[in-house]
């Protein structure tokens, strides 16, 4: 209780200064949220002291609250890593390693599957601030070995490529990587901490405390966040010295993240298991019934026999292991782009909608000879590709939705 007389006039000095503080101990399943800029300092000895660095300490808002520590070492532990550092999406993070990590007149390689936007980042401004960059094929280690350099200093991975969802052999990739003493950064978006270690990939020696990749870069838009509402991506090591370049490049850049949308993660987290085995269950249903309609040429589902890279993915998860609830279907090449467009307009739950891992199932048509370099990884179909992510709505309705669209193609 205040200790102000009931008549008292009260200012806004009386209200800014005001002394009054809750009792200590208060516990309750959501973590509490701060939200500051400034952080609010004992004395001068304290101010100088601090370390935000490490954790130790609280300095500044963008360098850390409770609440974004909080996130931090939930996705450190989800990922298996030992720091994690937060952006405000995916492409950010890719841009704070990026940046971290490269100079002028040094080189990034990165898979000609990959996330389209690391590669726009990588013909743009690091092309324009004089760093290099090569395509590879993903599915070919000895691609990836014949084109690193002396200027090479990273190399994107990601599993399964992002649009055609080929899953290719991690260990061995990380394996060139080392060979060449190269730093790895694993796009592990898809695998979400669940359905593979990137830490820990079979048959990989460990070093420098890992077993697999150097960095996994994660959008926690996806799984992690669940709802299609938030916007968030993190970096996460477990070499302390490649974790401070990456948290120093940071600060740097005064990347953040709001707490509110930190609070949406803290609150998605504790059932991203569940939804991501539903997401899994419900996709690969969906991919078998597609795989055999007439229509469809071929179905692209790591966790399906037939698919570029399966057995990749069977040795990186383990049989009966788990997948992301994505996937994307070849239309057999008697149907034009104008049909296939037709087939996703005329779909009613599937929405058209970038992104993926939330509760709504959404679908884009694309063109893939504009993403794909023919010279690097030829893409051997004809057909139209079109990438499904399947939300947690019921398969049943879903699989009518599905055959309802195919009908206007006849």
């Amino acid at each position: 209780m205040s200790d102000a007389l009931p008549n008292a006039k009260v200012t806004s000095t009386d209200l800014i200064h005001h002394d009054y503080l809750p009792p200590a101990g208060f516990r309750a399943p959501m973590p509490g949220v701060f939200k500051a800029s400034t952080v609010i300092f004992p004395n001068v000895a304290a101010m100088r002291a601090r370390d935000w660095q490490h954790k130790t300490g609280y300095t500044y808002g963008l360098h850390g609250t409770p609440t974004t520590f909080m996130l931090e070492e939930r996705i450190s532990s989800l990922e298996g890593g030992l720091q994690c550092v937060l952006a405000p999406s995916g492409l950010a993070a890719i841009a704070n390693v990026n940046l971290a990590l490269l100079k002028t007149g040094d080189e990034v390689l990165i898979p000609d599957n990959a996330y389209g936007p690391n590669k726009a980042l990588a013909q743009g401004e690091l092309k324009n601030w004089g760093i290099g960059h090569q395509l590879y094929d993903a599915l070919n280690p000895a691609d990836l070995d014949a084109k690193i350099g002396p200027r090479t200093k990273l190399v994107w991975l990601e599993a399964p490529g992002s649009v055609t969802m080929e899953f290719p052999d991690l260990p061995a990739l990380v394996g060139v990587c080392r060979q060449h003493g190269v730093t790895n950064a694993l796009d592990n978006t898809w695998g979400a901490g669940l359905a593979f270690n990137a830490f820990a990939l079979p048959g990989v020696e460990e070093l420098r405390g890992s077993a697999g990749a150097d960095i996994s870069v994660q959008a926690l838009t996806k799984y992690p966040s669940g709802g299609g509402d938030v916007l968030m991506g993190s970096v996460v090591t477990r070499d302390e010295a490649l974790h401070l370049r990456i948290k120093l490049s940071h600060m740097r850049l005064g990347l953040g993240v709001g707490a509110n949308d930190v609070e949406a993660v803290l609150r998605s987290l504790p059932s991203i298991a569940l939804r991501y085995a539903a997401h899994d269950q419900a996709a690969r249903a969906l991919a078998h019934w597609l795989g055999g309609r007439p229509e469809v040429a071929q179905v692209l589902h790591p966790a399906l026999p037939g698919s570029p890279g399966h057995a990749h993915w069977r040795a990186t998860c383990g049989d009966g292991g788990q997948a992301a609830g994505l996937f994307s279907v070849v239309f057999d090449e008697r149907y034009s782009a104008a049909d296939v467009d037709r087939f996703c307009d005329q779909l009613r739950l599937f929405k058209l909608g970038y992104s993926w891992g939330g509760f709504m199932s959404l679908v884009v048509p694309y063109d893939i000879g504009t993403m794909r370099n023919a010279s690097i990884s030829a893409w051997p179909h004809r057909g139209v590709l079109v990438r499904f992510s399947i939300g947690l709505e019921t398969v049943d309705d879903l699989q009518a939705d599905l055959a309802q669209a195919l009908a206007v193609l006849h």
